[in-house]
């Protein structure tokens, strides 16, 4: 079964969830703590070989009025690369709230400060991946 992988790239960290086997739901796997560019791609290519990853959908931060701020165009350019280099389908997936969804979602789990500063980006990643196998359900 071939799997998605969902990613939420930031400047320090890259929240990384798979979709099940059958597309339908997005599980958290890990965050990234970026080190260089060769050692997060090296870490990403382990997980896309154990989870036999088919496509990846990258968040794409959006300013509220739709257009693209400086993070969005490094985003861009990082889905880009993933792209030439291992020639799997890359889905900028528009994820405007979603870490603020991820947030309200662990507040609301009564989740420590503490503890949320570790796996807000692990759930933003599952926010954006689930968003897009809602919408190609």
């Amino acid at each position: 079964m071939e799997r998605i992988l969902g990613l939420d790239v930031g400047d320090r960290t890259i929240g990384v969830a798979v979709s099940d086997p059958l597309g339908w739901t997005a599980q958290g796997v890990k965050t990234i703590r970026r080190k260089s560019k060769k050692e997060d791609f090296q870490e990403l290519e382990e997980l896309m070989k154990e989870y036999n990853i088919k496509k990846i959908v990258v968040g794409l931060p959006k300013n509220m009025n739709g257009t693209l701020g400086p993070q969005g165009e490094k985003t861009e350019a990082f889905g880009e690369k993933l792209k030439n280099k291992y020639g799997l389908p890359v889905i900028l997936w528009d994820e405007r709230l979603s870490t603020r969804a991820a947030e309200r979602t662990l507040i609301e789990g009564d989740v420590s400060r503490r503890k949320r500063k570790g796996i807000i980006d692990k759930m933003a990643a599952i926010h954006i991946l689930q968003g897009y196998l809602d919408s190609v359900k």
